[in-house]
């Protein structure tokens, strides 16, 4: 029986890794996207937008850092106990409610077992929502500033949650040390977190390192963005033991090992292609007619 968890508090990716994937996310995309989104300023202000909502982490805010600790991180293993995921944060809220008498050992609360999922997509559909207001103003021959900044702003945050879903950690139980049995003699000290995703890639990680492999794969325009989403999430916790058995080799120490840097290379570009997609999805499908309303 593992033990109850506390909240997630580790960031992913830190500062380096979030601009670095936003950037290149935006420099990747096709050219039928806006100019303005990925001309320079634009790149700037998505890779600016990156670590953003680490910010709201802060003590300093008490009440932000408590309601939004939850949206960075996901821990598939006690959520594979729902069943298939439900599709909307509240649906998901009220599963993990009724799911806690069966799971008396763990909190079944969703600050517990995280949302980033829910706040991934809902990003994704403000970008969408942002990206047909712009067409509308364009062909209504308006003022586009406004809607540009706005676009570029939900785009940047969007990045931070995506980048999240792509730290395997960030989907695990084991997010900060190994817990229960342990055979493998994996760490379990608060450390492997911070090291991988933060000091190591400040120190050993620069863009051009990561943009080659984002460029080889072609832009996609997703088709259903959740289940999409939801694989994304699936291959990075299929990655949570390699991350502890290549901290255990020594991958992400000082310089880490040519294992290590083609791993962290590896998932930082996954970030970037997967957002990439994302944005790309929200502007082609924010062409799309808004289906009629047919009340609650």
């Amino acid at each position: 029986m593992l033990p109850a968890m506390l909240v997630q508090q580790s960031y992913a990716w830190g500062h380096d890794g979030h601009m670095i994937i936003n950037r290149i996310a935006g420099a990747a995309l096709p050219a039928d996207v806006p100019a303005f989104v990925t001309s320079y300023g634009g790149l700037d202000a998505l890779e600016y937008y990156g670590p953003e909502p680490d910010h709201w982490r802060s003590t300093a805010e008490p009440e932000l850092n408590a309601v939004g600790a939850g949206e960075h991180f996901i821990d598939l293993e006690y959520t594979a106990w729902l069943g298939e995921m439900p599709r909307r944060r509240y649906d998901y809220i009220r599963a993990l409610a009724a799911a806690q008498s069966a799971h008396p050992q763990v909190k079944m609360t969703p600050e517990s077992m995280g949302l980033q999922p829910y706040i991934t997509v809902e990003y994704f559909e403000r970008l969408k929502s942002a990206m047909r207001d712009y067409r509308t103003l364009t062909t209504e021959k308006h003022d586009t500033r406004p809607v540009e900044a706005e676009i570029l702003f939900l785009a940047g945050i969007l990045g931070h949650f995506v980048a999240d879903g792509s730290m395997p950690l960030h989907t695990s139980i084991q997010y900060n040390g190994w817990v229960g049995p342990n055979p493998n003699g994996y760490t379990t000290e608060h450390k492997i977190h911070s090291k991988f995703e933060g000091d190591f890639v400040h120190d050993n990680v620069k863009s051009a390192d990561v943009a080659p492999l984002v460029a080889v794969i072609k832009p996609t325009v997703l088709g259903d963005v959740f289940s999409d989403y939801m694989s994304y999430l699936g291959h990075s916790h299929a990655l949570v033991e390699q991350t502890y058995q290549l901290e255990k080799a020594g991958g992400f120490a000082g310089a880490g090992t040519p294992d290590g840097k083609a791993f962290v290379d590896q998932q930082l570009a996954a970030g970037a292609v997967e957002l990439r997609d994302m944005i790309y999805t929200a502007w082609v499908k924010s062409a799309d007619p808004i289906p009629p309303y047919r009340g609650n």
